[in-house]
């Protein structure tokens, strides 16, 4: 694996969203953000609102356009509340362009910068799936509290809040039919990643629906890009479901990490969050399905948290239900402990879970 320029790892996720302030006040008290800069009308941002909440290593930035013409609105007109920026932290954000684009990549940010009394920020962009954008973020020349035109906001909760969430561990994409093998190659030609692990629709299928995933990662990682695909079944799969809400592909759900994700799901679970429901039958001989666990399976059993394993150890998942009505954007929450993998043991339990969902809301 050999990245074509350095990179450092995550550096946030941008959400277009329709009220941003409603919006931080969700990540906030739901899944215990903190709000650690802003830039809106106060500060002299007249086109948009942004609420920048952090927890752990985790930035999410919540963007709202405050007239109905800008990009954002128009965004959140197509797509609804979502994902729209994926911001990788390089050294060099102009290396980054230049590499990508002359490799092919389409260009959406020229090389910018901006300047403040706390330095000099730089970043570009290139296109991804759908209307995502790639954002490469170089802050080596600034100690801002996140870009210049934001003001700092100070609390005394730590960013590693009751939640215990602490990194972004993968972000998934939804293409079209046909979308996966071309944007896997595109991570592979413009960025340099490598292909982790490919699924096909026989690993991943329920007795209704299918789908079929490539993960591309870059050398170091840290950045874990898993793309699907719809695949042919009896009925409309998740990911056509997606697709046709979404109107077009776009990101699916992001997996964030903790290292307690028993004290985390019990957490969010009092906060509202809401889970898609695990039958009991799965955790019967449970632990000679997946081996040896150090959580006790009563408790997960309460919770609904899954469980797989790898030859380089276990981990524990839980997904949240969509987070805005529309079926689109969801959250896992993931514990690893040695595996590397994404959960395959868990794809036809989460798949039938997602299923009953969908034939609640009639798109099955």
């Amino acid at each position: 694996m050999s990245d074509f320029f350095p990179i450092k790892g995550f550096d946030h996720l941008e959400f277009y969203v329709g009220n941003a302030k409603q919006a931080a006040f969700y990540y906030s008290k739901c899944f215990g953000f903190t709000n650690t800069a802003y830039r809106g009308l106060e500060t002299g941002s007249r086109e948009t609102a942004s609420y920048v909440m952090e927890q752990g290593d985790i930035r999410f930035v919540l963007s709202t356009g405050i007239n109905p013409d800008h990009p954002i609105s128009k965004s959140v007109l197509k797509h609804g509340d979502g994902v729209a920026v994926i911001a990788i932290e390089v050294p060099d954000a102009v290396d980054a362009y230049k590499a990508t684009v002359e490799r092919g990549a389409e260009a959406a940010i020229a090389p910018t910068e901006e300047e403040d009394g706390r330095g000099i920020f730089r970043y570009a962009a290139i296109h991804g799936y759908g209307d995502v954008l790639i954002k490469f973020i170089d802050r080596s020349d600034y100690s801002g509290a996140f870009a210049p035109g934001f003001e700092p906001r100070y609390s005394d909760r730590p960013l590693s809040y009751e939640t215990k969430l602490k990194a972004i561990d993968h972000v998934v994409g939804n293409v079209e039919v046909g979308g996966m093998e071309r944007w896997a190659k595109f991570f592979a030609d413009t960025m340099g990643f490598s292909l982790l692990v490919h699924f096909d629709e026989k690993t991943i299928s329920t007795e209704y629906s299918a789908l079929m995933s490539k993960v591309m990662q870059d050398g170091t990682g840290k950045i874990k890009l898993p793309i699907n695909e719809p695949a042919g079944g009896k009925r409309k799969s998740q990911i056509q479901e997606y697709l046709e809400y979404h109107c077009g592909p776009g990101i699916q759900h992001v997996a964030l990490a903790t290292d307690d994700i028993i004290a985390t799901v019990a957490h969010l679970k009092a906060a509202g969050v809401e889970f898609l429901d695990t039958p009991k039958t799965y955790y019967e001989n449970l632990e000679k399905r997946v081996g040896k666990i150090d959580e006790p399976v009563d408790k997960l059993a309460e919770l609904g948290i899954l469980v797989d394993r790898d030859e380089e150890g276990y981990l524990l998942q839980i997904f949240t239900q969509p987070v805005q009505d529309r079926p689109t954007l969801f959250f896992e929450i993931i514990e690893r402990h040695g595996a590397q993998g994404f959960g395959e043991g868990n794809f036809k339990a989460l798949f039938e879970a997602i299923e009953r969902e969908q034939a609640m809301r009639g798109n099955l």
